[in-house]
């Protein structure tokens, strides 16, 4: 058989026929597009932006692709289909841009050009009248955003005041410098949050993805803070159970109360925990989740300081993570209360088990001293049946006895009664003790241990 060398290879035509690898994965197509699944929007500046995030159950999901299809069929333009999670799609003059979520879903609306007074025209304003109003689920994000050429090296304050009411403005060099973003991360009278971008270098590229993470930062920010009001509401009832559960300790400790009252209570608390516990892990994990998120996005971000301005990752420092540090510590209280009631339970329940145990073998003792008792009364009564049934034998003896000596016959009365009490005694204690040894036969073929 020969061997194919390196030099072999070289000297070899390159084949003609395709060669194909063994056959795919059934999940390989999916996961390979999985990173092409959104790809960034090139965007032409100038430019105005809207940024819907609603939260919608799952019984609706069809309802909002219908949603959209009927809003595209107005516009003669082909529909999502059931099983798109994503689309996108040129209506008149507004590109939309839908993305379905795990918990909400993402609306992003543009259309070029700026409007003469910041934010009076955005996008969802050319839309027809009442689709925005008809759309299922509930609102948790909405962003206005407009991205203009720098006008200077900064852009002027009155525009920054005009832009954002005088609020407290967080802003910074984006993209190592190639743009600045602004926004006060408030919700203005029209119910929407504004978002400024400044396009000093910019490619149309690099615009899209900062719009869109200044988007992801506004919405998963949003929520991570779902969680608040939960572990707000739960921290009050964590302490009282952590009371509660101290005060059931220290009576374990000093036993100064009944052991089965106190596993009882217990047992209520574990149950109670537990609750609180499948009742929040859900929204606590997914808090988790979205806050890395946000951390992730603003490394994107990419942030240089703007002087006289926070940046981005400094405001959510500042503001977002000691929210986030509540929930985490809310869920961490609850996950260390459940395990600290379990061990109470076990170390609870092994010492009425053990209380119980002793009960059982006192109560045994006590059955196994009662049967000794009933059968030296059964002994008892044994030898005073003997002795009756002696008495009876014997009388009839003698009654026999005396009924030969009338009929003739020469029989000693007192001679044959005094001869057949001990042979009745005998033959009875006999009998006796054979159904004795028959009753305590099965017993011992069991492994009992026969009663003396």
């Amino acid at each position: 058989m020969a061997l194919v060398t390196q030099d072999t290879l070289e000297r070899a035509e390159p084949s003609r026929t395709a060669v194909r690898p063994p056959p795919d994965h059934p999940d390989r197509a999916v996961a390979a597009n999985e990173v092409h699944a959104r790809p960034t929007e090139a965007l032409e500046v100038p430019l105005r932006a809207s940024y819907l995030a609603v939260t919608i159950e799952p019984a609706d999901r069809e309802r909002e692709v219908r949603h959209i299809a009927d809003l595209c069929s107005r516009f003669g333009v082909a529909g999502p289909s059931d099983d798109d999670a994503h689309f996108k799609v040129t209506i008149g003059q507004v590109r939309l841009k839908w993305e379905r979520h795990t918990e909400f879903s993402a609306y992003t609306f543009m259309v070029p050009g700026v409007s003469p007074v910041p934010f009076s025209e955005p996008p969802t304003s050319f839309l027809p009248p009442g689709w925005m109003a008809g759309l299922p689920g509930r609102t948790v994000v909405a962003v206005h955003a407009k991205l203009m050429r720098s006008p200077s090296t900064a852009l002027p304050s009155d525009v920054i005041a005009e832009s954002f009411g005088g609020h407290e403005t967080v802003a910074s060099l984006i993209g190592e410098g190639a743009g600045a973003a602004f926004t006060d991360f408030r919700i203005q009278a029209d119910g929407h949050v504004r978002v400024v971008i400044e396009d000093r270098a910019l490619t149309p590229r690099q615009a899209g993805r900062m719009l869109r993470r200044l988007f992801e930062i506004e919405a998963y920010r949003v929520m991570a803070l779902l969680a608040l009001p939960l572990a707000r509401t739960l921290a009050p009832r964590i302490g009282a159970i952590e009371r509660s559960l101290g005060a059931l300790a220290s009576a374990i400790a000093d036993q100064s109360g009944h052991d089965e009252t106190l596993l009882a209570e217990l047992t209520q608390l574990s149950a109670e925990v537990e609750r609180m516990r499948n009742g929040s892990a859900m929204r606590l994990s997914a808090s988790a989740a979205y806050h890395e998120l946000v951390v992730t996005r603003i490394d994107e971000l990419r942030e240089r300081r703007l002087e006289g301005f926070q940046t981005v990752g400094e405001f959510m420092a500042r503001r977002l993570n000691p929210a986030m540090a509540t929930c985490r510590s809310t869920s961490r209280r609850m996950r260390d209360l459940s395990e600290r009631v379990a061990q109470a339970s076990t170390l609870l329940s092994a010492r009425v088990e053990i209380v119980r145990e002793r009960q059982n073998q006192a109560l045994l003792e006590s059955m196994d001293r009662r049967a000794r008792l009933q059968l030296r009364l059964q002994r008892t009564v044994e030898w005073l049946s003997i002795a009756a049934v002696t008495y009876y034998v014997a009388a009839l003896v003698s009654y026999a006895a005396k009924a030969l000596k009338a009929g003739g016959l020469h029989v000693d009365v007192d001679i044959a009664v005094g001869i057949a009490i001990p042979l009745v005694v005998g033959l009875v204690a006999l009998a006796l003790h054979r159904a004795r040894l028959k009753g305590e036969r099965p017993a011992a073929s069991h492994g009992a241990r026969p009663l003396e």
